[in-house]
């Protein structure tokens, strides 16, 4: 990878501020989507090991909570130094596991390192209050406190950007926090330990471990001791973790799947929707939770849309994330790849067209073509599931009701996409339309500093701005008589 540092590139667990390897030595292969092969051994660790950074977890606890948030701040902006300071060599580690384009690799920790600049300048505003009373000579106060250990399980498809995102608020709440990353892509997040060790965050206060997911999970939701759990992933999962924390009655934050729609009217400016349109359908190729994963367009303009967005997907350069002017880099893996064949093939099937691309890449192994298609209708499994690869599926709409009914009509409801140019539409649609974000005229939406979430089966709770770093603080009712 040619790293500036080396070290950053590391196969060991981080449990109680220790580099270790599994006491049996058994490990995880960690492999490069774009080739295939294996680039590294991670520690799997068991529900013993787990159960040690636990430990940990909860001796740092007292200490950690007991700094001021000036002072927690102070470290974290540290470790927001130390981030970009290393952006390439984290990017290059990105790629290597993940498959992204290089360019992409380097935004996205660009976007993490954010997240930690904005929590540690939040820290200081982590405010109480003092409430009116109705009895004479009794006052009361409510103030935050830490939530208490912290656990997150992030996912594959944004390494670095899912972990910060958790831990800056975390951190600055007071609360240590355990990190178990996707066992495709744990390397990224052991760059990040090795950092935040560097920036003097303690031993115990934040902890990378790696292994099977359901060994690993299964400490971290039946352990008493964490308080906190926030997961980024698929909607079966989310909903067993709910089901799980609730014996110990954890506090949980969920962000789950979706099933975006984006909705070109017959006034958008097409240019705009067209270019926003790469952006919220190929970036990460498809790979995101908030990806656009139903196009809805106005009949009159449909035409239109779909040979310029034909036109910007034909130019799109697929190939390894490591090699120059590539934007679409391989699937994940060989399950994300069957599911984007499925759809795509079930879509054709019922009498779709695809009007480029369409099938495996030449390139082989888990690339896949770029792909727009028309005719699509809501039989379709592209439009009833999350497909999560390079596929913009095209249905035609003829009112702005019957635009909204269609968005609406799925059990999701993470991210909404719509273009108008009309100011009374734009209030309307995002009005009635049932997500919990919404782009208008605007296919990006990441910010560190406002809250990210969805409604119904996409998830509970927020991540981002001052809303993100309430999900690990409670307020703590005092009332004060004979004062």
């Amino acid at each position: 990878m040619n790293l500036d540092r080396p070290d950053l590139f590391r196969e060991q667990a981080f449990v109680a501020g220790v580099w270790r390897d599994q006491a049996g030595g058994r490990t995880l292969d960690i492999v490069d989507p774009a080739r295939g092969t294996v680039i590294a051994r991670v520690p799997a660790l068991t529900e013993a090991e787990t159960g040690d950074a636990v430990a940990a977890a909860a001796a740092a606890f007292p200490a950690w909570r007991a700094l001021t948030a000036r002072e927690r701040g102070q470290i974290v902006r540290r470790w927001y130094d130390l981030i970009v300071r290393h952006q390439e060599d984290i990017a290059r580690i990105m790629t290597a596991e993940n498959g992204k384009p290089l360019a992409e690799a380097r935004g996205e920790v660009m976007y993490a390192a954010n997240f930690v600049s904005w929590y540690a300048e939040e820290a200081k505003r982590i405010y109480g209050e003092i409430v009116p009373e109705a009895i004479p000579g009794r006052r009361v106060l409510l103030t935050k406190a830490p939530v208490g250990v912290a656990a997150a399980i992030t996912p594959w498809n944004f390494p670095a950007a899912m972990i910060t995102r958790e831990c800056a608020p975390a951190l600055v709440a007071g609360c240590p926090i355990i990190v178990k990353p996707a066992e495709q892509t744990p390397l990224t997040a052991l760059a990040l330990a090795v950092l935040a060790e560097e920036a003097g965050v303690p031993k115990g206060v934040l902890q990378v471990v790696t292994g099977a997911p359901e060994v690993i999970g299964g400490v971290l939701l039946a352990s008493p001791v964490v308080r906190k759990i926030g997961f980024t992933g698929s909607n079966a999962v989310g909903r067993l973790l709910y089901r799980q924390s609730a014996d110990t009655m954890k506090r949980i934050s969920l962000e789950l799947g979706g099933s975006a729609p984006f909705i070109v009217f017959d006034d958008a400016d097409l240019d705009v929707a067209v270019g926003q349109a790469m952006m919220a359908k190929f970036r990460n190729n498809g790979q995101t939770c908030v990806s656009a994963n139903r196009f809805l367009v106005h009949e009159t303009v449909a035409p239109d849309f779909v040979g310029r967005l034909a036109e910007k997907v034909a130019a799109v350069k697929v190939g390894p994330g490591d090699e120059p002017g590539v934007l679409a880099g391989p699937l994940i893996d060989g399950q994300g790849f069957d599911k984007v064949c499925r759809h795509v093939e079930d879509a054709i099937a019922k009498g779709a067209r695809a009007i480029i691309g369409g099938k495996p890449h030449k390139l082989g192994g888990t690339f896949y073509e770029p792909t727009v298609l028309t005719g699509v209708n809501t039989q379709m499994l592209i439009t009833q599931e999350e497909t999560f690869g390079p596929v913009a599926p095209v249905m035609t709409f003829s009112t702005e009701d019957q635009a909204v009914d269609l968005a609406n009509a799925t059990p999701f409801g993470l991210m909404a996409y719509f273009f108008t140019r009309d100011l009374g539409r734009g209030f309307r649609v995002q009005e009635a339309l049932d997500f919990g974000m919404i782009g208008v005229n605007t296919g990006m939406l990441a910010t560190d500093s406002a809250p990210m979430g969805g409604v119904k089966q996409s998830g509970l709770g927020k991540v981002g701005g001052r809303q993100g770093l309430e999900e690990y603080l409670d307020t703590k009712y005092v009332a004060m008589s004979g004062m």
